[in-house]
């Protein structure tokens, strides 16, 4: 295979601001997959017999009450433009009571670059969410970790399984082994809850199981059909050959969907991220099983424009709409509403 690490490496700072941009503006998304939303109908209820502003959104998820089931997912950092991202996003998320989700920490870890990972000053009280590689994970010791999470105020620590991303990009890993022994020496070493999260390509249910046995109780999907990282990896390819490999696998993951069926009955609190736009896919994804959803790439667009509160409070409202419609008096009862799976998602319920 060719190798895509060829050539100078490029300062992470410079890989960090290459992200926020392509994200923003870049073909990066997924071409013919998407995350399967579309084939979850919620069954409507004409005779809810509740008030709209009495359901209750609030979840509990890796050990923090959120007042709605939202998470604003991992996206950025470690770079100059960070710092004003996540502090608008930081600060929104304490408006809202929902969480936030760091971009990967690596560079704070291996570089000590601050730039954009010191968000407590205005959201003293949301979830927090630290973002660390299993593969740096591997290389560093249990108490710099703990180090990393105290020192940047999370309250738990997210680590992240690419190898998608990782084989396609410019000086990327390409050894993954000793990752679940990583997994268990954190859940039983850091002494702060482990959420393991995919990057756009999806958790299966035997990833699920054998997380599961390593004592892991809360997982990120982060799912196919929204932003393809392969494909924001591949744009930064400058070899010809490196670059076909990774357009033949742009589209490669688990759509969001499929990945929450896929876990469900495992014992996970699951966070359903990839492609996750709004109130209503949030909604079929607690109908799914999932405990709360996150949105990344749309809320980054929205602090580019100035209407980030806003977006956040159409994506909050969708999801109460969904409740009344459903009959359900809480975020929590979306698990108890029927709904009907049909198209290529039925294909990947789990045998039961």
């Amino acid at each position: 295979m060719p190798d895509p690490r060829a050539g100078a490496p490029v300062p992470i700072g410079v890989r960090k601001a290459d992200h926020i941009a392509l994200c923003l503006d870049g073909d990066v998304g997924f071409r013919t997959k998407t995350n399967l939303f579309d084939d979850v109908e919620l069954v409507h209820d004409a005779l809810p017999d509740l008030a709209l502003d009495d359901i209750d959104l609030s979840t509990v998820f890796a050990g923090k009450t959120l007042r709605a089931p939202l998470i604003i997912a991992a996206m950025t950092g470690g770079t100059a433009a960070a710092v004003k991202i996540n502090r608008d996003l930081a600060r929104c998320a304490q408006r809202f009571g929902i969480g936030f989700a760091f971009g990967s920490q690596r560079p704070l870890l291996v570089g000590g670059v601050q730039d954009g990972y010191h968000v407590r000053d205005v959201a003293p009280d949301v979830l927090v969410l630290g973002n660390i590689g299993v593969v740096q994970a591997r290389e560093t010791s249990s108490h710099r970790l703990r180090s990393l999470v105290d020192e940047t105020g999370c309250d738990a620590l997210c680590v992240h399984l690419n190898p998608a991303m990782e084989v396609v990009q410019p000086g990327g890993d390409r050894d993954f082994r000793g990752g679940m022994h990583t997994i268990r020496r954190l859940v039983e070493e850091l002494g702060v809850p482990i959420v393991v999260k995919e990057t756009g390509c999806g958790l299966s249910r035997s990833v699920g199981t054998r997380l599961r046995a390593l004592g892991v109780t809360h997982v990120d999907t982060s799912g196919a059909g929204g932003t393809s990282w392969v494909a924001v990896e591949t744009a930064r390819v400058q070899d010809p050959a490196a670059r076909a490999v990774g357009e033949r696998f742009r589209d490669w993951g688990i759509p969001t969907a499929a990945s929450v069926l896929q876990l469900a009955g495992l014992g996970l609190t699951v966070c359903a991220t990839g492609g996750v736009s709004n109130g209503l896919e949030i909604a079929k994804a607690l109908a799914l099983g999932a405990t709360c959803g996150g949105v990344a790439r749309p809320f980054l667009q929205a602090q580019a424009r100035g209407d980030l509160d806003d977006a956040v409070q159409i994506v909050i409202e969708e999801l109460r709409v969904a409740c009344l419609l459903t009959g359900a008096r809480s975020a929590r009862a979306l698990a108890d509403v029927p709904c009907v799976i049909g198209g290529r998602l039925r294909a990947w319920a789990p045998a039961r």
